[in-house]
């Protein structure tokens, strides 16, 4: 007798285990669920710097080709309560099982940085390609010079050290210098180490910029002699990366170089046509800062400077590198125009600019380069 109630205690425990558990499960799925139907939709992820996915359109058209569904799927997990909490969850699990990088960001040391592997020999060919055109459709004809140089992502110091894959920067540097072979090679790498770039972000640090620019300069045979004056955010500065790895980080310092030269110079934006200061300093209570550096993305810039000792000009084709870079180019052009080809086609800077015998320096990423579908 005792045993049967002994064991109807143990079934008991058990199938209400059972019903507790299924109905916390419950509750989870459909307090979620009714939490995703009742918050508003966020348009962007501040914490990845992405746009969202959106409710996708329901049609019997989409249904029936599979899209909604697979729509759908992608805007669930981007709008999902909860969901930057969910990440540094699965980011915190995912260090403590000991993998390598989380969303494809790996801290070593103080640095946070993406993994960029493997090397991608067809898109620096499309990359190279691009630059082709450009060069036969605006440059071959005007007698200017025409430079290359590359800007080594944080992985060419940080990868092998950390025991991450890295890219074969050799090989990349030399099919670009292959596909431009009218352009001559101006070799930055010796001139950076992983110090000279943010810690929460893939950017270079303009402060530590100086000797690039006279590696540049030398190149490009034009002299600097300017002095500048260090100026520091009040705000911290979280880059792109501490976003995307989900789990604590320091700020950085976000700096900036700046002299009465600069200040007095106009920088012409072809997207608002309107002018920006060097600086805009408003950017630094933005959601990326580094835009600070002539406004951020933009396809068309012109920048000039009225103190200039000679007529010289430069044409940059850049990426967002160049943003902090070319400030301190200036002083030794009248006139230098940035182009972003991520932004604008080539086919069309013949109607906004005149090739005329410029300098013009291809100036890009290694980032960019060996992921050069966003080049137009």
């Amino acid at each position: 007798m005792s045993e049967n109630v002994s064991e109807n205690k143990v079934d008991g425990l058990t199938e209400f285990k059972s019903w507790a558990t299924l109905t916390l499960a419950a509750v989870f799925v459909f307090g979620f669920a009714v939490g995703g139907l009742l918050l508003p939709d966020s348009e962007v992820s501040s914490a990845e710097r992405r746009p969202l996915a959106q409710m996708p359109e329901l049609s019997i058209k989409t249904v029936l080709n599979g899209q909604f569904m697979g729509d759908f799927d992608a805007y669930s997990l981007d709008q999902f309560p909860l969901r930057d909490d969910f990440r540094g969850i699965k980011a915190a699990v995912a260090a403590a099982l000991g993998r390598q990088d989380n969303n494809g960001i790996y801290a070593a040391g103080e640095h946070l940085a993406a993994l960029e592997y493997p090397y991608d020999a067809e898109s620096v060919r499309y990359a190279a390609g691009r630059m082709q055109y450009v060069y036969r459709q605006y440059l071959a004809a005007g007698g200017g010079k025409v430079y290359l140089s590359i800007v080594p992502d944080k992985g060419y110091f940080l990868a092998g050290e950390s025991g991450r894959p890295a890219l074969d920067y050799q090989a990349l540097a030399a099919d670009m210098q292959e596909g431009l072979p009218f352009a001559e090679y101006i070799d930055i790498f010796g001139e950076l180490t992983a110090a000279d770039y943010y810690y929460t972000d893939a950017h270079w640090r303009q402060e530590n910029l100086l000797p690039v620019a006279e590696k540049l300069a030398e190149g490009l045979g034009v002299k600097l002699s300017a002095e500048y004056e260090c100026r520091e955010a009040e705000q911290p500065f979280y880059g792109v990366y501490a976003g995307q790895y989900a789990l604590p980080h320091g700020a950085d310092t976000l700096r900036w170089l700046t002299n009465e030269q600069l200040a007095a110079m106009t920088v012409y934006d072809y997207e608002s046509q309107g002018y920006l200061p060097v600086y805009d300093e408003s950017k630094l209570d933005g959601d990326d800062s580094y835009e600070m550096y002539l406004g951020g993305p933009k396809s068309l810039l012109v920048l000039e400077n009225p103190a200039a000792e000679s007529d010289r000009e430069l044409i940059v084709f850049r990426d967002s590198f160049g943003s902090s870079l070319v400030p301190l180019l200036a002083e030794a052009y009248a006139k230098i125009t940035l182009v972003d080809i991520r932004y604008v086609s080539p086919a069309f800077l013949g109607s906004f600019m005149q090739f005329d015998g410029q300098d013009v320096l291809f100036l890009y990423s290694t980032g960019v380069l060996n992921n050069s579908i966003t080049i137009k």
